[in-house]
Formats: C-alpha cells, structure tokens, sequence
C-alpha cells in the first residue's frame, strides 16, 4: 500500500510539529505465531545482532526461531494486559499525556507512540505525520541511556523512512537523557512513594538491560550511562555505598555480557544474609516483559529460593505525574523554537511579510 499523500503546500502556512515517542517493540499477540514475527524481525536487526550473517542466519531461523517463539509467547501471557501488551499500553498513554503535558507549557503539537519493531511502526506513524502536514518532527527514543542496539536503531528506522520519502520533514533526535536532572528526581520519587507504601528494605538493586560486554569496547556508552543513572539516583536518595547495587539482566547467547549479572547478584545478596531486597529498572521508561516478567517473577524467585525473605519491584515510571512531567520537560528544550509563542520582534516581521504580500496581491 503506497503511503498517505502528505497535505499540499501552501506558501506561508506554519510548519506543524509533531513527536515521535519511540519504544524497543511487542509482540501483536501473545501467541508463538506473533511471537515468531517479531523475533524475527528483531533478531534480524544488525544493531541488535552483530553477529556476521552467514554465521547468524542458520542459528536465527534454523534453531531459534523455531524454539523460542512458544517459549516467549507463554511468557508475555503471563503479564499481558486487558488491552494488550504492557509496553503497547504504557507508550501509548505515555503519548497521549505527553501531548497534554506539552500542549499545558504552550506547545501545541501531535504526539504518535511507535514501536522499532511491531506496531505501530516507525514507518506507519511517520507515515500518519506527513497525512496531518507534519513538516517538524522530534524523534524521543524511550531509551534514558544511549545504546547503538536501541536508540542508533531507531535512527536507523527513520533514516530508512526518510530515503523513501520525497519530501522529507526537518528533524530533530534525542540522544539520551541518563543524568537529566527531572529524571532523576522522578526516579527517586517512585522509589521514595514505594518505600512509604511497602516499607523500606535493607538493599536497592538497580538491574539494567543487558549487552554483550564487547559493545563497551567498541564504544558503546551504555554501560557507562547505566554507571552514571544509578550513581545519580543512589545520591539523591542519600544511599549509603553498602544499601545500592547495579546489575545487568536479560543475558542472551554464550558471549560475555556485561555484569554483574542481575540473578547472580538476587542471589549473592540473599545468601549473604539480605532478608528483603527492592529492585527498579531505570533504563525501562515503561514497564514490559523484561521488567514484570524477568525481575518481578523469574528474580523474586531466585532471590526467595536462594533464601532471602521478601522481594519487592518497583514499577517503571509509565504515566506517574512525576515522570511525564519530566519528560514533557525534555521534549519542550528540544522543541526550542518549533513550538514557542514568538517574540514581539517575530510577531512584527510576519506582519510586515503579510501586508507586503497584500499590497501585491492588489498591485
């Protein structure tokens, strides 16, 4: 199907503005069928995978997907909610409270979710901005901390778009925001309103995705973002070396990850006498498999049968107040200039352009 006809030019119409709230991906359903789509898809991404092709291919379609999509889809029915996948659900009322959290600060633009993988897609929501006559847009990766397998593939995504498309919009691309300041503070919020709620336990565990530990070496920045987030957020709430802890979760694949792993440390920490541990995941923006799932249900276990005594997650920030402010917050200094209400100055020399343009209409 051919994309939508963008809505014709016309001289002196203002630039529209729109935002492109980006997340990882989900499957449509959860059921082996969906699940073997989007893996495929996923797994077939070089940012993800760089594993030579020749060698990938046959473990890609020969084993894994052939082993892993029922597996998968099990797991994902385990957390799936009345309205679909947690991550499809968090993103899209993310976008839309994001739209109202901006438009509040005066800055009037249209916020589409979009998946790097699944729906909606990158290419489908760019595709509905150029319908509306969007000719602005901002690209907000969910993704705090920069990692060539997340936010360089959404760009990726985009660019991929842009060289299929005519007339290409003017763009604008969020690196990261690991240290930014509202984030942290929102972050440290949800910690604190937890701990009023359930009560405090004796550790606090920060688990990070996962990446092959020669993503560092070549680079990367992710894990040292992942460093900085938690040092951050362990500052502002006044932890003391001994009650914080950083890990990495979701290991794939027989290649040296980066660590300490997260359900070895769930694990270490309960038999050296941890009673009660409370893990958050500060690179999630919103919650999903690998966070209800893989911490909240696979980690509360290893850490209880490892012999400690009580387990508690902390949800990711989704749609609390505290976390969509800080983001409306990052997106409005990116939006500098696209969406403010013009200067006095601004206001006269459109005045000026409009009543020459008058005067030579009659001439």
């Amino acid at each position: 199907m051919p994309p939508p006809t963008p809505l014709a030019y016309r001289h002196g119409q203002a630039a529209s503005v729109g935002v492109l709230l980006a997340n990882l991906g989900t499957p449509d359903e959860p059921t082996p069928a969906a699940l073997r789509r989007y893996l495929a898809e996923f797994l077939s991404d070089r940012r993800v995978v760089e594993i030579p092709r020749i060698l990938w291919w046959p473990i890609l379609h020969g084993i894994i997907l052939r082993t892993r999509p029922a597996a998968s889809a099990a797991k994902y029915a385990s957390v799936w909610m009345p309205e679909g996948s947690p991550l499809a659900v968090w993103t899209a009322r993310q976008a839309k409270l994001l739209q109202g959290y901006l438009g509040e600060r005066g800055c009037a633009v249209s916020v589409r979710p979009a998946m790097r993988y699944g729906n909606p897609s990158i290419a489908s929501a760019l595709d509905a901005f150029q319908a509306e006559g969007v000719r602005r847009i901002l690209v907000l990766p969910a993704y705090p901390q920069y990692s060539g397998a997340t936010t360089a593939s959404t760009f990726d995504a985009v660019s991929a778009w842009a060289g299929r498309t005519r007339w290409i919009p003017e763009f604008r691309f969020v690196h990261q925001y690991h240290d930014d300041v509202a984030y942290i503070a929102a972050l440290a919020a949800n910690v604190r309103a937890h701990w009023e709620r359930e009560g405090r336990g004796e550790m606090l565990l920060m688990s990070f995705h996962g990446m092959p530990e020669r993503t560092l070496t070549l680079g990367d920045p992710y894990h040292c973002h992942c460093q900085k987030t938690a040092r951050l957020l362990a500052e502002e709430l006044r932890l003391a070396p001994q009650q914080w802890r950083i890990s990495f979760q979701s290991r794939f694949g027989r290649a040296k990850w980066l660590g300490p792993a997260t359900d070895a440390s769930l694990k270490e920490l309960a038999a050296g006498g941890t009673r009660r541990v409370d893990v958050i995941c500060p690179g999630f923006a919103a919650d999903c498999l690998e966070t209800l799932e893989e911490i909240a249900q696979e980690g509360k276990e290893t850490f209880l049968h490892a012999g400690g005594q009580a387990f508690h997650y902390i949800p990711c920030l989704n749609a609390a107040p505290a976390g969509m402010a800080a983001l409306a917050e990052l997106a409005r200094r990116h939006l500098s200039g696209w969406c403010d209400a013009p200067s006095a100055g601004a206001r006269e020399l459109e005045a000026s352009r409009q009543r020459a343009m008058a005067l030579g209409a009659r001439d």
